[in-house]
């Protein structure tokens, strides 16, 4: 039996024939364009991309590494080429409400043409608006208004004082205006010859000054509308010299963009506040009073006004746009209104608004990590309102954090029509499907990555070109054909398949960089094998120090692991640990002890809260099997406790499960166990053996303790036959194995396993429900039916 069951070399590794490839070296190989396998996702994001229905954006889940932003990208963006440029957006000063710019649509490459447009009109009119009011034209038409007005002046002047003489008075004028002074024949009277006049003179005098007073008021109230109709004279002249010189030029603009009825309103706007603004085109001589100063830099900055700020710009645009915002900050995903300080005061205006990278996206696509969205929950959130009602709002930082003291603006909300596409791992996606519900109304495509395709002719073709590709990209040294069937080798170990490869093409990507530079330390043209088994020897070399320190641990006794002998109730168990960069196998010493009672089967590290719910279930199928192979005839009067000797920290899974099956059958049975021999698998209650992961790492850390102890030709390890496929075995155990120093045996059942471990057979019930004497279950059987009478009543 346990000749027959052990494994055969050629099944330890599934070697790649490097004689198969048709080329010497990657040189000679077209790079990969393409991407290798990965149909179903592909399919399913071709899909997501043609649908345009609401909520149809797509999530791509997969293992770290695997490639999917790469393969998004190129699929994406294969497919945007084909799709219609999108509109550019603008942002233009909103005159009747400042603090809500306007947002305005224009095709492609119009945005920037009224960008231009706007820029060159204003910088005309900054010349010809001072040389326009400056010309001999102008003041020839506001000298003739003006002369007008002084000879009116002039007129009320003259009739004042024709009235004012009339009266015996005197019109002068002094620094407070016009003032009337008596006159007694002819001459002026002074305050002390006023006093020295009789009283009927006087009253006279104040009488004819009343008069003259009320004269002068009429006279004044007649200036001053004059004035008045003057000015406005003056500033209808202005407009109309200002709408005749701003108008063609305006007109230009209008005629150019006529189409879009937007931009002639705005234009139109534009216009009429130039017309009414006209002073800012003129320098003035002024104080250096802080007032002046602020009066000044008001005239200047009145200029932004008709400023356009051009948010997106598509003019250069081939297609859709696909932008990857990498860091995705609130402002960098959805835009921002940046400040300045004026004078201690924080300050803005439509021209700083920012667009973020929805923005450009618009009309297109947007990857996304899903990792850096959902580290901010109101980055998240503004996604899915954004996503929700198809608009965006530019808001600035102190509003979306609730923050006052500073002005702000409201800008209008631009329509959006993006498809976002999230890449994030599995776990990511099933949180949120669970969890969120508007997450399932969102995004309704999901695209699957897998870890591993076929190992094929065909793909281990397209590993050949993915290495050559490397190599030109990253300008390393070329393989040889030896050298990629090493790397084959280790993509079905990565997969631990032997008849899968890994799409993990970070992890194969690093061993290659990682060989090329080991061949140029030893100066070697090409890379081969042996520099591909340095780089992987190398890469665990860095990682693997806390596995050093176990297996020394072992070999010094303090972790006690035997690899030879026979004892009753203990076997060796195997267990995996990942260390995130580094995994290995480690055994454990496994112990049962049985004795009558009624507790059944005790799990010394759940009664502790060591253990996790599957290693639990796994220890409560073993009361399953016992009872339905020795309890048929007699009730189960047992009690047993089971352990991992020297664990102190927790235990998950359940492949121990058959080892610990085998270590309660010696202690029932009274059979010793080889201890050179280590046990991984899982069992069910029918006594099945089931598949378990990580089997390369368990053997090969078993193998590693039994060689510092020293390799007698009778050690291994039992694993479940369906692990076969599984074996990508290092070359040490593999050369071990072939010169009969260490064994694997693949079994299906608990009974193949119990007579390999004791060399004593199983033994197979009979129709009278009773064992073969001397076999395993038998002499178990015997000792359960013993403490079953026992632990009858008398």
């Amino acid at each position: 039996m346990k000749k027959k069951l052990q494994v055969s070399l050629d099944q330890t590794r599934h070697r790649c024939d490097y004689t198969q490839f048709e080329f010497e070296t990657t040189e000679q190989v077209l790079p990969l364009h393409d991407f290798m396998g990965q149909e179903r996702a592909k399919r399913a994001i071709e899909f997501g991309l043609q649908i345009e229905s609401h909520g149809y954006n797509i999530f791509i889940t997969g293992p770290g590494g695997s490639g999917k932003t790469s393969f998004a990208r190129k699929v994406i963006n294969e497919f945007a080429a084909n799709k219609p440029q999108p509109n550019d957006w603008l942002y233009v000063y909103h005159f009747k409400q400042r603090e809500k710019p306007r947002a305005l649509c224009l095709p492609p490459g119009w945005g920037s043409k009224l960008k231009n447009s706007m820029s060159s009109f204003i910088e005309e009119l900054k010349k010809e608006i001072p040389r326009v009011f400056g010309g001999e034209e102008y003041e020839k038409l506001k000298g003739k208004i003006l002369e007008k007005f002084y000879a009116q002046t002039n007129e009320i002047y003259q009739e004042l004082e024709e009235f004012a003489r009339g009266e015996d008075f005197a019109i002068t004028k002094t620094s407070n205006g016009l003032a009337s002074v008596p006159l007694i024949n002819g001459q002026p009277v002074s305050e002390e010859e006023y006093e020295n006049q009789p009283d009927e003179i006087k009253e006279s005098i104040k009488e004819r000054n009343r008069r003259v007073q009320e004269k002068m008021n009429e006279s004044m109230w007649r200036y001053k509308e004059l004035e008045r109709h003057t000015k406005n004279r003056i500033s209808k002249l202005e407009q109309e010299v200002a709408h005749e010189t701003i108008g063609p030029l305006i007109n230009e603009i209008k005629s150019e963009f006529e189409h879009f009825p937007e931009v002639v309103e705005y234009l139109e706007e534009v216009e009429n506040d130039l017309v009414e603004n006209l002073d800012i085109f003129f320098e003035k001589e002024e104080s250096q009073n802080p007032a002046a100063i602020f009066k000044r830099l008001a005239r200047q900055n009145i200029f932004y006004r008709y400023q356009i700020n051009l948010l997106v710009d598509n003019s250069e645009l081939k297609g859709a746009p696909v932008i990857e915002e990498k860091n995705p900050t609130f402002g960098n995903l959805f835009g921002t209104i940046e400040y300045e300080g004026e004078f201690g005061v924080l300050s803005t205006d439509f021209t700083k608004i920012k667009k973020g990278a929805i923005h450009q996206a618009n009309g297109g696509y947007l990857i996304l990590q899903a990792a850096d969205v959902l580290k901010s929950g109101i980055i998240w959130d503004t996604l899915k309102r954004i996503l929700r009602n198809r608009e965006v709002v530019i808001e600035s930082v102190f509003r979306n954090l609730n923050l006052g003291g500073a002005v702000t603006l409201d800008p209008q909300p631009i329509p959006i029509n993006v498809k976002v596409i999230l890449i994030g791992e599995p776990y990511l996606y099933h949180l949120l499907y669970t969890y969120d519900e508007d997450f399932r109304k969102l995004f309704k495509i999901k695209a699957d990555f897998d870890t591993e395709i076929d190992r094929t002719r065909e793909y281990m073709e397209k590993y050949s070109s993915f290495i050559s590709q490397a190599c030109y990209r990253d300008n390393l040294k070329h393989f040889d054909r030896t050298a990629v069937a090493r790397v084959i080798e280790y993509s079905s170990r990565l997969a631990e398949d032997q008849n899968k490869l890994s799409t993990l093409f970070n992890q194969i990507g690093e061993i290659v960089i990682e060989a090329a530079t080991w061949a140029t330390i030893k100066d070697s043209e090409f890379v081969t094998a042996e520099h591909v088994d340095m780089a992987i020897k190398e890469k665990n070399y860095r990682s693997n120090r806390l596995e050093l320190k176990i297996q020394e641990l072992i070999k010094e006794g303090t972790l006690m692991i035997d690899v030879e002998g026979m004892v009753v109730g203990q076997v060796n168990g195997l267990a995996v640990y990942s260390l995130g960069d580094h995994t290995f196998g480690k055994p454990s010493r496994i112990t049962a002890k049985t004795f009558m009672g009624g507790r059944g089967v005790i799990n010394i590290e759940r009664e502790s809260r060591m253990s996790g719910q599957i290693h639990d279930k796994g220890v409560l199928i073993l009361s399953g099997y016992l009872g339905g192979q020795y309890a048929q005839d007699k009730p189960l009067a047992l009690s047993a406790s089971l352990t991992f000797e020297q664990l102190y920290g927790g235990i998950e899974g359940d492949s121990a499960s058959s080892a610990e099956l085998f270590a309660l059958l010696s202690s029932l049975s009274g059979l010793p166990i080889d201890q050179g021999i280590a046990v991984t698998g899982s069992v069910n209650q029918r006594g099945e053996i089931q598949p378990v992961g990580g089997i390369n790492y368990k053997i090969e850390g078993f193998f590693r303790v039994c060689r510092e102890r020293g390799l007698n030709g009778r050690q291994g390890v039992i694993i479940p036959k369906q692990n076969l496929r599984n074996l990508m075995l290092d070359d040490e155990v593999v050369q071990a194995i072939s010169e009969g120093k260490f064994h694997i045996w693949a079994i299906n059942h608990v009974d193949q396993g119990i007579e390999i471990l004791t060399g004593v057979p199983a033994g197979t019930k009979r129709k009278d429900g009773k064992f073969p004497p001397g076999t395993v279950h038998y002499l178990v059987d015997k000792q359960l039916k013993a403490w079953a009478r026992k632990s009858r009543p008398r």
